[in-house]
């Protein structure tokens, strides 16, 4: 058998801690079925450590978000960026594969071109929404990109960086599994029931600014709706936050952790009120009518209003260049407006169907029914890395 293959993987928020689990465990089953054995290095969170890897550090460290809001942060953040480029030394990689977190990762890798381990990114910078000029920078020093959405590939293989198109990780979450109706008996929800799904985010900054507002929204629902449920489904470094919170509003909220439960919610609810995010376009698969609100600093939204060139924030709406989810983003995002147009998904069918037709369509195109992605991506990481290895043992020889 030959020595074993070394990877080493960096994620840094809980979607990208997912897609590095199954990512993960499909490497684990190509190298098995090869003769090979494969060794993890790297930072991740609670999914990927079920996978065997022991993290650097939380990577709840690295969860901040916006342009003003990260600045108070970033001397823990290059004091990080030099511990996870020693510890990436000191493994000595066939391959390292970075998953989301740009300004994070990049900052990691654009420091080990010279080292010679392949560097390989997955999920593509949003190039085609702002700072398009990023594509060549990151074309320097990657080896390998793989892109989760139909429309990315040509903006970096026009600058010469491989991108393979892998599909995104929600098509292979086995929504088609799981039972909405199970859920509700779990937790006492009648079918008729209006069931409401809150995603107040996963960054501790996001949760803080949006929950006040989601309650007052809420509070509005449930002065017209005397049937209206709550489930809010969070992330384990958030959840003490979220159910404090929560505890205050008018609906008793139910509130869960974990993927299994998080997707059973959005498959038992009729609508949803959700932070911009991969959530959103996980809720479209599901086939759970979603309004999308977000707000960030007042000096963070000048920047990027003047930076950002697409129509839409959400991914859905993204993929099929028209409005299918309501967008409701800084001072549009306020409980009068949002109580109006989650309202309306409880109560209109017409408004609901056109959602869920939606939310198949965006499923088609992101892969649904083909190769999951996590094989794809664990085939070109494989093949970087053998390749990585034979040249060393060549060198060596």
């Amino acid at each position: 058998m030959s020595a074993p293959l070394r990877i080493f993987l960096l994620a840094g928020e809980p979607s990208g801690d997912q897609l590095g689990a199954h990512i993960m465990a499909a490497i684990r089953r190509r190298a098995a079925q090869n003769g090979q054995t494969v060794e993890f290095s790297g930072l991740g969170g609670e999914a990927m450590a079920e996978q065997g890897l022991h993290s650097l550090f939380p990577i709840s460290d690295l969860a901040i978000f916006g342009i003003v809001e990260v600045i108070p942060h970033a001397p823990r953040i290059f004091r990080r960026v030099r511990e996870t480029v020693a510890a990436i030394r000191a493994f000595q990689p066939d391959v390292v594969l970075s998953i989301d977190v740009p300004a994070f990762a990049f900052r990691v890798l654009k420091q080990l071109p010279g080292d010679g381990v392949p560097l390989v990114h997955c999920v593509a910078p949003t190039v085609w929404a702002w700072r398009p000029r990023r594509a060549k920078m990151i074309a320097g020093f990657l080896d390998h990109l793989l892109a989760l959405l139909p429309f990315e590939p040509p903006y970096f293989e026009r600058v010469g960086l491989p991108t393979t198109f892998i599909g995104h990780p929600i098509v292979e979450a086995g929504l088609d599994r799981i039972d909405g109706a199970s859920f509700r008996a779990r937790h006492g929800i009648a079918p008729d029931d209006d069931l409401l799904c809150v995603l107040p985010g996963s960054r501790r900054s996001e949760v803080a600014r949006l929950l006040p507002i989601f309650g007052e929204t809420v509070r509005r629902l449930a002065l017209r709706m005397p049937k209206l449920r709550l489930v809010v489904p969070t992330v384990a470094h958030v959840a003490d936050s979220v159910r404090a919170a929560t505890a205050a509003w008018p609906v008793p909220a139910i509130v869960v952790t974990g993927n299994e439960d998080k997707f059973a919610a959005f498959k038992a609810s009729k609508a949803a009120l959700a932070a911009s995010g991969t959530v959103v376009l996980e809720l479209a698969v599901a086939g759970c009518p979603t309004v999308m609100a977000y707000q960030v600093s007042g000096l963070t939204a000048w920047i990027v209003r003047r930076m950002v060139k697409v129509q839409y924030a959400s991914l859905p709406n993204l993929i099929l260049d028209q409005g299918l989810i309501p967008e409701f983003l800084q001072e549009r995002c306020n409980p009068a407006e949002l109580s109006d147009a989650v309202g309306r998904l409880l109560l209109d069918e017409t408004a609901r169907r056109a959602q869920i037709d939606g939310g198949a369509e965006v499923a088609r195109r992101l892969g649904m029914g083909g190769p999951p992605p996590s094989e794809i991506a664990a085939g070109v990481v494989l093949d970087h890395a053998a390749r990585h290895q034979s040249r060393v043992i060549g060198e060596r020889a």
